[in-house]
């Protein structure tokens, strides 16, 4: 037994073994572990090796899986530096015949690349895994384009290279079986991909490519559009910041690093979006209403709009409107009672004049009692122009 094991370790001659402290090559438990790795690894295919792209295969690799990519841009230097094949040319890339396909092109490239990519040339066995950020629109047409016997596995990795750029901990990766084979190699191929993601300590959620765009359009589209929207105030930091504020400025530095390409995939291929948008047109209208209703017009009226006796100003009240909120909102003073006109004095008739006890027409008197009657009458009138209602 001494003499085998010696013979099997490859020991000069005359050189005995009798313990071994470390596993060596020949050890089963090694052995057995490297036959499960080796049963485990995929040879994964990537189609679009941007920065997403590139920032799976660099976890891949890690973990022990080949990794070849494809692209429309030569990516020789970034691929080499991580350990990746990379082709050019798509009908190479499919001659090498990866286990998985992933497709991480952009949302509004995915079908022109898919319909130039030489599918004939992959197995027939091949699985294809979509990662956009949207899921109804990849399942239909990948349904609708692939042959009946490839697997489909739509998925979507709810983080980037910004927030997944440490540990992926706690990070949910949502997918859905959409087509997989009956075959035990189907399935233990389907189960060994997901199984990288539960490794890498993602939290796993299966739900239908449906449901998960209902749960989008109003998580990550609004997180996007809200994202944008503080981008496009310029918010800058200051002495005084807050943690929401910092929060606020981290949500625009995380979404400002995302093309316009990929916001606008967002809603053009969720048909749930238009809503979502609307639904934050309408929070910030009515925010906008609870904040003007609960303005005291008639003290602001007061403040603003008032001449030193406190009551508002003839120019204000005679205006009849004004261009800004604030002014379509002061309460105008009570209007003064409208004077009544006055009533015209009636000529006395020449048969009716009155006589002096000498007999003469005493002129003098009744122009006196005429003007005194006018005088009268007319200080029932509006004394001046004040007093008119406005």
């Amino acid at each position: 037994m001494e003499l085998a094991l010696t013979q099997e370790v490859g020991c000069p001659a005359g050189l005995r073994v009798y313990a071994l402290d470390a596993a060596m090559p020949f050890d089963f438990e090694h052995r057995m572990r490297a036959r499960m790795q080796s049963q485990n690894t995929l040879k994964i295919g990537i189609v679009g090796f941007g920065t997403f792209g590139q920032f799976l295969a660099r976890r891949m690799v890690k973990a022990g899986h080949q990794v070849i990519a494809t692209s429309r841009s030569p990516y020789h230097k970034e691929a080499a530096e991580m350990g990746v094949g990379y082709f050019t040319d798509a009908n190479d890339f499919c001659e090498e015949h990866p286990d998985v396909v992933i497709l991480a092109t952009s949302i509004l490239s995915l079908e022109p690349v898919l319909a130039k990519l030489p599918v004939m040339r992959l197995k027939r066995s091949t699985l294809f895994v979509d990662v956009l950020s949207v899921k109804e629109f990849p399942k239909r047409l990948l349904l609708a384009k692939l042959p009946p016997e490839v697997d489909i596995l739509c998925t979507h990795p709810m983080f980037g290279p910004d927030s997944g750029k440490g540990a992926w901990t706690g990070l949910n990766f949502m997918y859905e079986k959409v087509r997989v084979g009956e075959d035990e190699a189907k399935q233990q191929r389907v189960e060994n991909f997901l199984q990288f993601f539960a490794n890498e300590g993602c939290t796993m959620v299966e739900m239908a490519c449906e449901e998960h765009d209902r749960h989008a359009a109003s998580t990550q589209f609004i997180t996007h559009t809200v994202g944008r929207m503080l981008g496009a105030m310029d918010l800058q930091p200051t002495v005084i910041d807050t943690k929401g504020f910092q929060s606020l400025l981290s949500l625009v530095d995380n979404t400002a690093h995302d093309s316009f390409e990929l916001y606008y995939g967002l809603f053009m291929y969720n048909q749930n979006a238009t809503v979502e948008l609307e639904r934050l047109e309408d929070a910030l209208n009515q925010v906008k209403r609870q904040l003007l209703d609960q303005l005291h017009n008639k003290l602001r009226s007061q403040i603003f709009y008032s001449d030193s006796k406190g009551a508002v100003s003839a120019s204000t009240s005679s205006s009849g409107s004004s261009s800004s909120s604030v002014e379509r909102a002061v309460v105008q003073q009570p209007a003064a009672a409208t004077a009544k006109a006055p009533t015209e004095v009636p000529k006395a008739p020449a048969a009716s004049l009155e006589k002096t006890a000498g007999g003469r027409t005493d002129s003098g008197n009744s122009s006196n009692k005429s003007s005194a009657n006018g005088a009268a009458l007319a200080g029932t009138g509006p004394k001046n122009k004040s007093d008119r209602g406005t």
